[in-house]
């Protein structure tokens, strides 16, 4: 028997379409003639092994979800074999196979290892297994998950099997979703959709990237639609997109599937400007050509553009892999296939344990053959390449920015002096990749000087507009789309900047990245690329052009909700805190940071020494009196300035008062962990800031419950300490009139005051002042 008619018999359910056989043909013929193949039948012998390497891992999934062990004769499982509580997401870790094998025989084929990403995180258990059988296994993998029925059943009792240590850490090197222990993962994909916004930004030129989508994260939101604006030759790696299109979700048909399939995907990819590849979703040879195939027209497509035969924008190659919701196991087609496909237990239930059974023995291989198999997709030495664990996706380690010193300039808005800073820190850093994400209104946010020079991309510029085919400027009127420009391009350097009610929309994306880089640091492996700021400004406080809709500072409270040495939330109150804070990200990795900074001008607090040392303890005195009997602390530019002006009224009343701000909350909390216990003060440091005894009331930014239950360290109980801060209160008001709403101006702040200390409240306010801080007379005497 040829080569070719092994290959051409398929293996279990795994069946090669007409189709197929002709597109493998000419690929086989190709790489023979190219010399990337040695022969054709060598083209055929890789893929055959690959079909058995999918129909083993298939059943190994299956295994995962219902059975504590395996069996590598192929012998029939008894009850006592089965879960008792079998879970998994079966269906579409099954439809992944056949496209991460097809990912494997694509690196095997061409003597290139790629890079993946999995926009469907929760089908993990494919790659997985496949891992689990090809060798390619984290650190803490390989003793675990062996290429052995010892190995393989300790992978299956492992999933879903809850085991957690002492520290509540979980004890085995797997998870339901991608993790930090899975080979070669780069994110967890949780959070469907997000991987469409970031693959066309993640490689770099030379670099190869595999996107395996899904048709339900589809739905998700329009940000995937717009990759082909972003690729460019000159700037970007290839990318072969490719949606697994079972037409299932949860609960029904996917909307693909009730609008028409792959014929309606297909009109709806070319009106977007892609090009779609229809492939069977069943075959991994389909997968393998569809990625070698969506290279190829991609590097055609960007020759063209250099010789001049073609122009901007490139039309994406983007693969449509059609099959049914967990093919090769009964339940396929149903609702069921998601989760659970059998219809009963079989630890319990003896049909469903014969269906089990059946199923099983049709995807089994002899342990001989796939050795076989496993040794055909092991020959990374040979070929000098990477293991597909160790592709350079996930192990990025940019070189370090340099990180310009601020310039001499006049006093002026936050923003104005970050927006300088920024393009001092592009000239100095002309080898790497840039990427802002911006949702419009860079300029009005003060960064117009960014924008001039880094430019929205687009495909056709507009004249005397600040527009360019090859700008670093991702702007779309959507946060997920362009948060997705900065997260994904970690061989680079990032800036996103948005308004702050409407960062919120970003929340999932930085969060995902936010969890994945913390799992990484627990597992060992402290992710290194380059931290990625996010300014939010136009912020709560000064958006009072616009409705409530448009005051919001939940970005941040739900930031530091997260874990601070990871998720840093900063406060810049003037320039120098504005642009150290930029500093402090960029010097970091693996880091996210949110900056909350105000456009408009404000008072000039810190010098440029000032404010770095300011952020070795994340707050700083700004008015110290060492007879104070009361203690003012400040969060947020608006606040500091209403809290100076209370405590200047003070004083006239012959009060001695200090006055503190916070610049980074998080670094005063109470560590919960040992990695955020390295992050924040010591108690030494706080007393020394925060003396204890000393009435404290603070003001801001954010909603005060919540930021009273972050800061409990210098909370000395509510006789103690009272707070002010956002009371959800807005509407078209300027920002005095925001203040007052919530009151947060400076005489709610004395009034307070007046009762920490014991002071009657009309020997510091006058009568009309008192009356409108009692909400009982008119506000604008305060202004």
């Amino acid at each position: 028997m040829t080569a070719l008619d092994a290959w051409a018999r398929g293996c279990g359910v795994i069946r090669h379409s007409d189709q197929t056989r002709e597109r493998i043909g000419a690929l086989a013929a190709s790489l023979a003639e190219t010399g990337a193949a040695s022969s054709e039948d060598l083209v055929y012998e890789a893929l055959s092994a690959a079909d058995r390497l999918a129909s083993a891992a298939m059943w190994v999934v299956v295994h995962m979800t219902y059975a504590r062990r395996v069996d590598l004769s192929g012998a029939d499982l008894m009850a006592a074999d089965f879960k008792p509580a079998p879970e998994g997401h079966t269906g579409g870790s099954l439809n992944v196979v056949p496209a991460y094998v097809g990912y494997l025989a694509a690196n095997l084929l061409t003597a290139k290892t790629r890079g993946w990403i999995l926009g469907q995180g929760h089908c993990v258990a494919a790659v997985e297994a496949v891992n689990c059988l090809v060798g390619n296994l984290s650190d803490r993998q390989v003793s675990r998950y062996g290429f052995s029925e010892e190995g393989i059943s300790r992978l299956c009792a492992d999933f879903y099997g809850y085991g957690i240590d002492a520290d509540g850490s979980p004890s085995a090197p797997l998870g339901s979703h991608v993790n930090a222990y899975t080979a070669g993962g780069v994110s967890e994909g949780g959070y469907l959709g997000f991987a469409e916004t970031q693959y066309v930004h993640m490689p770099l030129v030379g670099e190869s990237l595999v996107a395996i989508l899904s048709d339900g994260a589809f739905e998700e939101q329009r940000g995937g639609d717009w990759a082909e604006r972003w690729w460019r030759a000159e700037d970007c790696g290839l990318v072969a997109p490719v949606m697994i299109l079972n037409g299932r979700r949860i609960e029904q048909r996917t909307e693909i599937r009730q609008d028409g399939g792959a014929a309606w995907l297909a009109r709806y990819l070319e009106a977007n400007g892609f090009d779609p590849i229809e492939i069977d979703g069943r075959d991994p040879a389909a997968f393998a050509w569809a990625i070698l195939e969506a290279e190829r027209r991609l590097t055609e497509a960007a020759r063209s553009i250099e010789q001049g035969r073609a122009a901007y924008p490139v039309r994406l190659p983007f693969a449509i892999a059609a099959t049914e919701k967990g093919f090769g196991f009964p339940g396929a087609g149903t609702n069921r296939a998601h989760n659970l496909p059998l219809e009963r237990n079989p630890h319990t239930d003896a049909s469903a344990r014969d269906a089990f059974n059946v199923a099983a023995a049709s995807l089994f291989v002899p342990f001989s053959d796939l050795s076989a198999a496993r040794d055909a997709f092991m020959p990374h030495t040979a070929q000098k390449r990477e293991k597909e664990g160790l592709n350079p996706f996930a192990r990025r380690n940019p070189e370090a920015p340099v990180l310009p010193v601020r310039a001499p300039a006049p006093a002026g808005p936050a923003m104005a002096a970050m927006d300088d800073w920024f393009v001092a820190f592009v000239a100095a850093n002309p080898n790497h990749r840039f990427r802002v994400g911006n949702p419009d209104e860079l300029k009005s946010n003060q960064m117009g000087k960014t924008l001039a020079r880094l430019r929205h991309r687009v495909n056709r510029p507009e004249a005397g507009s600040e527009e360019s085919l090859h700008g670093s400027v991702i702007t779309a009127l959507n946060e997920e789309a362009v948060i997705g420009a900065a997260l994904g391009n970690k061989a680079g350097l990032n800036l996103a900047v948005s308004y702050e009610a409407f960062a919120v929309k970003m929340l999932g994306a930085l969060r995902q990245e936010i969890i994945f880089a913390r799992q990484l640091m627990e597992a060992g492996r402290p992710p290194q690329w380059i931290g990625v700021p996010l300014i939010v400004t136009s912020h709560t406080w000064e958006n009072g052009k616009n409705q409530q809709s448009h005051q919001d500072p939940t970005i941040g409270e739900a930031l530091l909700g997260e874990m601070s040495d990871v998720a840093r939330v900063i406060f810049a109150v003037d320039a120098a805190t504005g642009v150290e804070a930029l500093r402090q990200i960029y010097a970091s990795r693996g880091v996210i940071g949110c900056i909350v900074a105000p456009k408009r001008a404000t008072p000039d607090v810190l010098t440029d020494a000032g404010a770095r040392a300011a952020f070795e303890t994340g707050a700083a005195r700004i008015e110290n009196d060492p007879g104070a009997s009361l203690q003012l602390v400040a969060i947020g530019a608006y606040q500091l300035a209403e809290a100076r002006r209370a405590a200047a009224r003070l004083r006239e009343r012959g009060i001695s008062v200090n006055v503190t701000i916070i610049l980074e909350p998080g670094r005063l909390r109470s560590p919960r962990d040992r990695f955020e216990e390295k992050f924040v003060v010591s108690d030494p440091v706080m007393r020394d800031l925060f003396p204890p005894g000393l009435a404290r009331l603070l003001v801001t930014h954010t909603r005060p419950e919540m930021m009273t239950g972050l800061l409990r360290r210098l909370d000395e109980g509510p006789a103690r300490f009272r707070a002010h801060g956002y009371l959800s209160r807005g509407g078209t008001l300027d920002a005095p009139g925001m203040l007052f709403a919530n009151r947060s101006t400076w005489a709610h702040l004395t009034l307070s005051a007046a009762d920490l200390i014991g002071v009657p409240a009309e020997t510091l306010l006058s009568r009309s002042e008192l009356a409108a801080a009692a909400g009982q007379g008119d506000p604008w005497v305060l202004r």
